[in-house]
């Protein structure tokens, strides 16, 4: 239920909408349209002219709906899999700089995290800050020792704001997944769910610093990335410090020019970074957009803002690699095997089917040369393919795609020529090697040694039990089919609609009836029973309820 605030925000955005142009994609939906001609009779419209894009005006109205609304438009641009182009594109460009908030609401948080006086805490610290986003702005400080830090301050009443947002969000994607022509296939509630945790994860500088931490101990003594340490210490759910780092940022490529750094090396170098998160670690930085990386004047990368991160399972990362391989050897059945066995699409899917719409859509990619070709976009055409074919969400996936399009922006940035399946495919094929067969045999075995050896003695009586209750036919075996309960649920829906249906069409036949007994109880308009216009409104109620909708 929507309180005062939230009813009052949603005129608001309404307000916006209308005045950027968008009132025609709410009466496009299937609840406003038969009310598509009241668009014509408001006098705001008769001397409008909307000229810009759809999608340029999608981007000016979450601009115009503060930072939240831009925050969720850039979460949904890396959503290529559901949206078109011209949109997507747009969304990309959103950015995340708003004003600072005020020097005293920053030291007064800052502050009560510590509680204690920040000239008690920092040696020097900077009022202005270095950068403003929509969740936290920084401030550059001085530690007692001399170490240069950053202060990261979480924005005041962030949470309470985002918060009051995501309810109405999630209200407008039920309305979209309801009403909507397109809102089954496009899952908003899915979208807007998947946003709540990301965003709401971002709220939480623990958990960042932890983040940065566990990558910083990854890459430890690596030469290709650094990661600035967190002072523990001073860090609380609000307030993070971290190490303050000096480098160029990654598309400032002149600087990078005039300091010597071969661009060549450093794109695959970024690229082997990628795949060393995602295949050895699995732990990968699922924000790199050039705002968050850096390059030292000696050519290595630096990272910042750890706040979203992803990881995959071990099933998902063989999955993948294979995926990749097979993509590239143009084995086709066997990347719709894959999709059918790694469960990301249905079981009931016919690989065959599947296969010919695989090919339908990676061969005229495959027609370019292998440097030309994006991953990200191949996995992002697949994404959209399997779509087709009732592939549920994978927020892990995405977090990949959205990352390996980063990477392979930047990569091509800094060297235009980069081959990035030249450099990625030596990586996956050792991993495979590493992973798959007699080698990944040996490495399991070695790794759940401890675990067979406590659990082997157990097993001549477990097998003794279960040969005991066979012969004595008390064994039982349960059986549990997910098509089977998606089936019981479909006609426990369809009884509760079909005894909705007889009692709203008894309750307007009584009605009716009532309403023939001429004269015979009170009337109050057009010469009808109370009682008529009680049981004809329940009635007409639960039957609308019980419409089918496109969601059934």
């Amino acid at each position: 239920m929507l309180g005062i605030q939230q009813i009052l925000r949603l005129i608001y955005i309404n307000f916006v909408l209308t005045r950027h142009g968008l009132d025609e994609f709410i009466f496009a939906t299937h609840l406003f349209r038969p009310l598509r001609f009241i668009n014509l009779l408001l006098p705001w419209n008769w001397l409008r002219r909307v000229d810009a894009p759809r999608g340029e005006r999608i981007r000016l109205a979450l601009e115009d709906l503060g930072p939240i609304f831009v925050k969720f438009g850039q979460i949904l641009s890396t959503r290529r899999d559901l949206l078109p182009d011209d949109i997507a594109d747009e969304l990309a460009l959103l950015q995340d700089n708003v004003p600072a908030f005020s020097i005293s609401q920053s030291r007064n948080i800052i502050e009560a995290a510590y509680k204690d006086k920040i000239e008690n805490v920092f040696a020097t610290f900077t009022d202005e800050p270095l950068a403003s986003a929509s969740i936290a702005q920084v401030h550059s400080a001085t530690l007692p020792n001399g170490d240069e830090v950053i202060v990261k301050v979480l924005r005041p009443d962030v949470e309470k704001i985002i918060r009051r947002d995501l309810i109405l969000l999630d209200y407008l994607a039920r309305l979209a997944e309801r009403f909507w022509a397109d809102g089954k296939r496009l899952r908003p509630r899915e979208v807007v769910d998947d946003y709540k945790h990301t965003i709401l994860d971002e709220l939480d500088l623990m958990r960042e610093a932890a983040n940065s931490s566990q990558l910083k101990r990854n890459f430890e003594g690596s030469n290709d990335l650094y990661v600035p340490e967190v002072y523990w210490p001073l860090t609380r759910k609000n307030v993070m410090v971290m190490e303050r780092i000096h480098g160029f940022p990654v598309s400032d490529i002149a600087s990078l020019k005039q300091h010597d750094i071969d661009l060549k090396k450093l794109s695959e170098r970024g690229v082997e970074i990628f795949f060393t998160q995602v295949f050895k670690h699995n732990f990968f930085h699922a924000d790199m957009h050039p705002g968050n990386v850096f390059v030292s004047d000696t050519g290595q990368y630096i990272a910042v803002d750890f706040g979203i991160m992803g990881t995959l399972s071990h099933d998902d990362q063989r999955y993948l690699a294979e995926n990749f391989l097979a993509f590239f050897n143009r084995d086709y059945h066997r990347v719709a095997e894959l999709h059918v066995e790694s469960g990301w699409v249905p079981k009931t899917t016919r690989i065959e089917e599947f296969e010919s719409a695989i090919r339908s859509v990676c061969e005229p990619i495959f027609e370019r040369p292998l440097k030309d070709i994006s991953f990200g976009n191949l996995l992002l055409r697949l994404f959209q393919t399997a779509r087709r074919f009732d592939m549920p969400v994978q927020p892990q996936l995405v977090l990949l795609q959205k990352t390996l399009l980063n990477i392979e922006g930047l990569g091509r940035q800094l060297y235009p020529e980069l081959d990035l399946w030249q450099t990625a495919k030596p990586f996956l094929e050792r991993w495979m090697n590493e992973h798959i067969g007699w080698r990944g045999l040996v490495k399991s075995l070695k790794q759940n040694a401890p675990l067979m050896a406590e659990k082997l003695p157990e097993l001549p009586l477990l097998l003794h039990d279960v040969l005991e209750k066979a012969h004595n036919g008390k064994l039982k075996i349960e059986w549990k089919s997910d098509e089977l309960e998606k089936l019981r649920r479909d006609l426990r829906r369809s009884s509760r609609r079909n005894y909705a249906t007889i009692t709203g069409a008894a309750m307007l036949i009584s009605a009716a009836i009532l309403l023939g007994l001429d004269g015979r109880a009170p009337t109050i308009a057009f010469d009808a029973p109370i009682l008529s216009w009680i049981l004809g409104g329940l009635g007409g109620i639960i039957l609308l309820g019980a419409w089918p909708t496109d969601r059934d």
